[in-house]
C-alpha cells in the first residue's frame, strides 16, 4: 500500500513538473512571438524544452513568421517601388509645369482683348494650383522614401531648437494668410525656454502644414499653445467637420469635402515628419472644436543622423 502511494506521488509530482515546463515554454513562445511581429529579423523561436508537442508548436510558429515575413518584404518591395514611380513623376511633371507658366506670364505682358485676358487669368490660376498639388505629392513621396531608408524616431539632421521661437516664426510667416482669412490666433506660451533636439526646417514644415489646416478649417478663431512639456496644440473651431471626418484627417490623400485645391497629405506629412523626429501628432474633435496635438519629449543626445 506504501509503495502504490509512493509511487501516485510520484506520477503527480512528475506530472506537475511537466506542466511547469509546458509552461515555461509556452511563456517562452509567446514573448519570442511578440517581439518577432515588432521587428524585421530572421532569427526563428527557439524553447529551452524537449517536449516533443511544444517544439511542434514551436515549429508551426516558426513556418508562419518565414511566410509572414515573405509578404512584408514583397509588399515593402512594392511599396517602395510605386513610391519611387510617384516621386518620378511628380518631379517631372514639375518642369513643363514651369515652362506652362513662364509662357502664361509672358501673355500676360502683351495687350490682349478683355475676354481673351479672363481666359489667360484662369488658365494661370488652374496652373498655379496644379503646380501646388504637385509639388504637396513631390515632397510627401520624397518624405516616405526617406522615412522608409531610415527607421522612424530617428533624430534627422537635429540641432538645439527653441520651440518658441520656432512656433513665432511660423506663425509669422503665416500672418498674411491668416489675416486673409480674418483669423486672429491667439498664442500661450511659457516663460520658461522649451528646447527640443529637432530638424529646424522638418519642425518649420510639420507647423507650417497644421497651421495652413487650421486656415483651412477654422470658423475664425485659432488658439496655439505651447507647453513646457514640449507638447503643442492648435484648437479652432471646425464646424465643416465631424468626429469621423476629423479621425480621417491624418489618412493620406483624405480631404473634407469643403476643402478645395488640395491632396489631403499636410497632416499626413506632419505626422510622419514628426515620427521621424521622435515625436507624435495627434487630434481629438469634441463639441465642435478641433485640437491637434504635436508632441517632441526630451531628448538629451542630439547627434546628425539624416537629411529631412
Amino acid at each position: 500500500m506504501g509503495a502504490v502511494i509512493v509511487g501516485l506521488v510520484f506520477v503527480i509530482l512528475l506530472l506537475i513538473f511537466k506542466i511547469m515546463l509546458m509552461k515555461k515554454s509556452a511563456g517562452e513562445i509567446r514573448e519570442a512571438f511578440a517581439c518577432r511581429l515588432t521587428v524585421d529579423t530572421n532569427t526563428l523561436i527557439g524553447i529551452s524544452s524537449r517536449d516533443r508537442s511544444m517544439r511542434r508548436l514551436a515549429d508551426s510558429i516558426n513556418m508562419q513568421l518565414r511566410e509572414l515575413r515573405r509578404l512584408r518584404h514583397r509588399y515593402q518591395q512594392g511599396d517602395l517601388k510605386l513610391k519611387e514611380a510617384v516621386t518620378g513623376i511628380s518631379h517631372d511633371i514639375r518642369t513643363p509645369l514651369a515652362a506652362i507658366l513662364g509662357y502664361l506670364e509672358l501673355l500676360k505682358q502683351e495687350e490682349q482683348p478683355p475676354e481673351t485676358a479672363r481666359c489667360l487669368a484662369i488658365i494661370q490660376e488652374r496652373a498655379q494650383v496644379i503646380r501646388q498639388l504637385t509639388e504637396e505629392l513631390f515632397r510627401y513621396s520624397a518624405l516616405t522614401l526617406e522615412e522608409y531608408e531610415h527607421p522612424v524616431g530617428s533624430v534627422g539632421d537635429g540641432e538645439q531648437v527653441s520651440l518658441q521661437e520656432a512656433l513665432e516664426e511660423s506663425l509669422l510667416a503665416y500672418y498674411g494668410a491668416l489675416r486673409k482669412a480674418r483669423i486672429e490666433p491667439v498664442i500661450s506660451m511659457p516663460e520658461k525656454k522649451v528646447v527640443r533636439c529637432l530638424n529646424k526646417k522638418g519642425l518649420s514644415r510639420i507647423f507650417g502644414n497644421l497651421i495652413s489646416n487650421a486656415i483651412k478649417y477654422s470658423a475664425g478663431d485659432l488658439l496655439v499653445s505651447l507647453e513646457e512639456t514640449g507638447r503643442i496644440t492648435f484648437c479652432n473651431s471646425a464646424p465643416k467637420l465631424n468626429e469621423v471626418e476629423a479621425a480621417s484627417l491624418f489618412g493620406r490623400f483624405y480631404t473634407v469635402e469643403d476643402a478645395k485645391n488640395s491632396t489631403g497629405l499636410g497632416l499626413s506629412i506632419a505626422k510622419s515628419l514628426a515620427a521621424q523626429m521622435g515625436g507624435a501628432v495627434t487630434a481629438e474633435f469634441k463639441d465642435q472644436m478641433l485640437f491637434v496635438h504635436v508632441l517632441f519629449s526630451e531628448n538629451m543626445n542630439c547627434v546628425k543622423k539624416q537629411k529631412i
